[in-house]
C-alpha cells in the first residue's frame, strides 16, 4: 500500500545540502534533485520542500535517514493509508526527534498508554500535567520550528496545521 507525503527541510547548511538528497534518494530507491533557496530566519542555511510518494513506512526512513546531523531542521509527514495512520516527525539539532500519528485530518492522535504515563508522572510531582501533554503533542518541536516555516518572500509555503 502506497501513502504520500512531504519533507519539509526547514535549514541545512549548504555544504549538507548534496547530502540530505543523497540520504532522500537512498530511501526512495529514485534520484532526487531537491529544489533549495535561501532561509531567511538562519541566514548562511537552505530550505527545500519535496513531494514523495512511497510504501507505507516511508516516512519513519526518512526520518530515520536524516535524524542526528548537526544543523539539519525537518520535518516529514505522511498520509494515513488503508493499512496506517498518517505520520509526522519533526526534528532540530537542540530537541531531536518528534513522532505523532495523525488521523485523517491532520490531528494528533496520542495513545491511550502515553497519556495514562503522563497524568501519572503528574499526579506523582515528577513534572507537571500541561508541560507534558505539551510535549505529547509536539509543542516544543512547533515553537522551535515555526520561524523556519515561513519561507520567505516569494517562496512556496505549505501549512502544517489549520486553525478550524
Amino acid at each position: 500500500m502506497t501513502t504520500r507525503g512531504v519533507l519539509y527541510v526547514h535549514s541545512a547548511p549548504r555544504a549538507l545540502c548534496p547530502h540530505v538528497e543523497w540520504a532522500v534518494a537512498g530511501v526512495l530507491g529514485t534520484r532526487v534533485n531537491l529544489d533549495w533557496i535561501r532561509q531567511p530566519a538562519a541566514p548562511g542555511t537552505w530550505r527545500s520542500e519535496f513531494s514523495w510518494q512511497g510504501e507505507a513506512g516511508t516516512a519513519s526512513k526518512l526520518a530515520s535517514a536524516l535524524r542526528g546531523w548537526h544543523l539539519l531542521r525537518f520535518e516529514v509527514t505522511a498520509e494515513p493509508c488503508a493499512t496506517a495512520e498518517g505520520e509526522r516527525y519533526s526534528c532540530t539539532p537542540d530537541l531531536g526527534i518528534f513522532h505523532a500519528v495523525t488521523g485523517i485530518h491532520g490531528d494528533i492522535l496520542i495513545p491511550e498508554d502515553r497519556l495514562r504515563a503522563a497524568l501519572l508522572r503528574s499526579q506523582r510531582g515528577e513534572t507537571d500535567l500541561e508541560a507534558e501533554l505539551s510535549k505529547l503533542l509536539g509543542k516544543p518541536w512547533d515553537d522551535e520550528l515555526e520561524p523556519f516555516r515561513y519561507a520567505g518572500e516569494g517562496a512556496p509555503v505549505r501549512w502544517l496545521h489549520q486553525v478550524v
